[in-house]
């Protein structure tokens, strides 16, 4: 990932940290339910709805959530410039806006607005966090892997979801695997930069790509220094300039001679 002061990556790790507050309210909200709620056959939206006891404590989490993952993409967004990982900004600010748009038509409302949201955070998260992997991958293989496979993970379960292939799952536990993957991976990320933006006094270890540049950068230079000593080392030897065989009229030669070639001898 590329330079950014530690406070604004630290307070964007905290950001993305604080997304789980989701998991936190949804369990206060399932046990505030009036009636039976089940995870696997009940979607999340329904905590929200007009029936729910903790429905505006379940909607306030979503425009919470909201703010927190843009909050993050925006602090980090210097950090996620590299590679792919320039998209993940964009794609991060549009599930931010559909968990909003989630929580501020919900269930029983503008059920048109609702729909819209819930497809742009389930798609917006699944993109986002494959697009993060590629900025978070130079700094850590293992993170990056990890946000990968959360992402195909969540974009699998949206297809099914969007589709109504839940028979396995049911149609909340297919939501979920759908929708758990994007705080799970920005918590983990933020956790992985909270630790980056609180270095060793006095040290700064380079990421694999800064490594890997540095050495690139060496590598040009000692070639460059071979190939200034080649050419040094061939002006050096380089042969004089061969000496000039063609014959050479002399003057005193008797014109007499007879043993003198007959282009030499004179009138």
């Amino acid at each position: 990932m590329g330079a950014v002061k530690p406070n604004r990556r630290g307070w964007g790790a905290v950001a993305w940290l604080l997304t789980l507050q989701f998991f936190v309210v949804e369990t206060i909200a399932q046990a505030r339910y009036d009636g039976r709620y089940s995870r696997v056959d009940d979607v999340i939206s329904t905590l929200g709805a007009s029936e729910s006891a903790a429905r505006q404590l379940m909607n306030a989490s979503f425009v919470v959530q909201a703010a927190l993952i843009l909050a993050g993409a925006v602090l980090l967004r210097p950090t996620l410039l590299r590679g792919a990982g320039r998209v993940a900004p964009v794609l991060l600010g549009a599930a931010a806006l559909g968990v909003l748009l989630v929580g501020v038509f919900p269930t029983g409302g503008d059920s048109a607005m609702h729909a819209i949201g819930a497809v742009l955070y389930l798609v917006g998260g699944g993109l986002g966090l494959i697009a993060l992997a590629y900025a978070a991958r130079p700094r850590s293989e293992a993170l990056g892997t990890t946000l990968a496979l959360l992402g195909l993970l969540a974009l699998a379960a949206t297809a099914f979801f969007l589709t109504g292939v839940t028979g396995y799952l049911g149609e909340g536990g297919t939501e979920r695997v759908a929708a758990y993957p994007l705080p799970l991976g920005l918590a983990l990320t933020g956790a992985a930069l909270w630790r980056l933006a609180r270095p060793a006094a006095g040290t700064d270890s380079p990421s694999r790509q800064e490594e890997r540049d540095r050495a690139r950068t060496e590598r040009a230079a000692r070639a460059r220094e071979r190939d200034a000593a080649l050419e040094s080392r061939a002006q050096r030897v380089r042969p004089a300039t061969a000496p000039d065989t063609r014959p050479v009229l002399d003057d005193d030669l008797d014109a007499d001679d007879p043993w003198a070639s007959p282009g030499r001898r004179r009138d």
